[in-house]
Parts: C-alpha cells; structure tokens; sequence
C-alpha cells in the first residue's frame, strides 16, 4: 500500500532534492471547507503523506532499541528538543482557579517563539539559511496552541511537517530514517507529554473516548509497523499491562498505552474505545494499513485540523505536478 502512494520529493530518500530559490515564511490556505479539495491535490499533501509513508516502511519489524546512525543533524535536534524540555523545568505552573489549561504555558512558548529561528539555525548550514524562517513556523506550530492552551493531531502533524522540511532541503538524509522516529520523534513525544501533564493541556478538539488517543495518531502508525511479522506479540496482547511494561522499551506503540494506563483510569475499552477495537484486529500489518487509512479520514480530511496548517514553498499549496 505504502509504495503506490509515495510521491517524489517527499521523503529522506531524496539524497539531493530541489532546493526551492525563494524561502517564504509559511501561511495559512485552507480557510472554508471547500478549499479541502485544493489540500488533497497541493504538493504539500503529496510530500507529507509520502513521508509518513517512507518512514512507516523504514521502521517496519524493527526495535526501538535496535541499531542505526545517529548524524550530526540528529544529535542538534535532539539537542533542541532538549532545551525545550528544560524551559519547561525553568517556568513551573502557576496557581489559579481552574485545573486545566496552566496559564504558565503561554510564558513557556513565548519562549519558543522569541528563540524558534535561532534554534533552527543550528540545524541548517550557512548555504541554506534562508530556510530557517519558514523552517521555524513548522516548529512553533508542533508544541500546541498557547491561546487555547490545548495540544493535538494538527500539533503533531506540524512537527512531522518540520521534520520533511529538513528532509526536503538535505540536512536529514536517506540514512537518517530510522534515527529520526527512534530518536527524535521518540524524543518529541518525551517533551509533549512532559508539557501535557505540566501545565495539563487540553486535547484540541476532543473526540474524548472516540479519539485514537486524546493527543497523539503518528507514534501508533509507526509503531504498528515496528510490530509487523512479529513471531509472538499480536494486536491483542498490547491491552495486557504485563507485556506493555515488559516490551515499552522497544515499540513505540507500547510507550503510547504505558502513557495511556498511567493518565487514565477505569476500564480501557471505556477511556481508549478506538484502541481497544484495534486489539481485535487479527495482524498487525491490517492494523498498520487501517491506522493509515484512520489518519487520512480522522486527521488529514477533516477541516477543523487542516485549517490551521501552513503551507510555504516546501509544503506548497500548488497542486501535485503530474
């Protein structure tokens, strides 16, 4: 499935891809919902769900834990992603009436919005410099929205979004793959659930208990793949906390339900109804095609999240070149 729909120019597996001549600073496009169609069509809808697609393929039957390259490029992000986590420890939460939505957030990200461009200038060399303002959009738009204090898949997806474009102008690589979901995306979700449980940060737009998960889609993509041709562990073993907690450490999909178990209580099939159906399907392979075909239906079609993303001359809106 995955192979029919990558796009050219949209994955790490470009060693050299075009580099656009004039950066522009990211903007919004999709303002009605009849401009969806112009979305599906754009480029930018082509490259992001081919790398989705490529690095769902890259991680296919591998561990967390397994070996692969860790570049210079992966160790600046993680190293960024490292300086947002302790900006949390730096501005602790507030007192005040109301329990969600910690007013110390906004404090948090005026932080990130004051020093977003320096940060990813220390990813991007000098010959391409001129990425960094449009670069640096897609990292403002992935840690939540600090007027609303709320966190989700639209979040998510621009971080995936930043992550393309460092693809797409050559500072990650091809051999990058791996490194990029293993380590920084697993990375990033450290960071997200430590600012969640922080300043406890709504879900944008809940779907509550129909919702995949109340904050995150990409991790149980990716890590349904890490599951597949497994020898012994099936979809419905992950609702057993014993293999969870025996097998975290290595599948990202695990990790989601550990977080799950501990922010939750009371039945799982009544708090994660969606994932507890998923635990019936019989191989991971019908999960991980399922979860794809979720996400495009629940995630990327639907106007109340796509409103909101950006689209410059690395995520163009121009329709797909055929």
């Amino acid at each position: 499935m995955a192979e029919s729909e990558q796009q050219s120019g949209s994955s790490p597996e470009d060693d050299t891809p075009p580099i656009p001549a004039n950066f522009m600073v990211p903007k919004k496009e999709i303002s009605m919902v009849p401009d969806m169609g112009k979305w599906k069509r754009s480029q930018a809808y082509a490259d992001y769900m081919g790398f989705v697609l490529t690095l769902n393929e890259g991680v296919k039957g591998k561990k967390l834990t397994c070996e692969y390259k860790v570049s210079e490029t992966i160790e600046k992000l993680l190293s960024l992603l490292n300086t947002l986590d302790q900006w949390i420890d730096e501005t602790p939460p507030v007192d005040q009436p109301s329990r969600f939505g910690n007013k110390a957030y906004r404090s948090w990200y005026a932080k990130l919005d004051q020093e977003a461009e320096a940060l990813v200038s220390t990813l991007i060399p000098e010959d391409r410099r001129g990425a960094v303002p449009e670069v640096a959009v897609y990292l403002k738009e992935a840690v939540g929205n600090s007027t609303r204090i709320d966190y989700g898949t639209g979040h998510e997806a621009a971080f995936a979004a930043f992550l393309c474009c460092l693809c797409k102008i050559g500072v990650l690589r091809v051999d990058d793959q791996l490194a990029i979901i293993f380590k920084v995306f697993d990375r990033y979700l450290w960071v997200m659930r430590k600012l969640q449980k922080t300043y406890r940060m709504e879900p944008a737009g809940s779907q509550g208990v129909w919702g995949l998960d109340d904050f995150q889609f990409l991790p149980f993509i990716w890590g349904s793949s890490q599951f597949v041709d497994h020898p012994t562990l099936e979809p419905r073993h992950f609702v057993d906390e014993k293999v969870v907690n025996e097998n975290h450490k290595d599948y990202m999909f695990l990790e989601c339900i550990k977080f799950i178990n501990e922010m939750k209580t009371g039945p799982f099939a009544e708090h994660s109804n969606q994932l507890w159906n998923i635990s019936a399907v019989p191989t991971w392979s019908k999960v991980n095609q399922g979860l794809i075909r979720m996400y495009k239906a629940e995630c990327l079609e639907k106007f109340p999240v796509i409103q909101h993303f950006k689209f410059g001359s690395l995520l163009s809106i121009q329709p797909v070149k055929s």
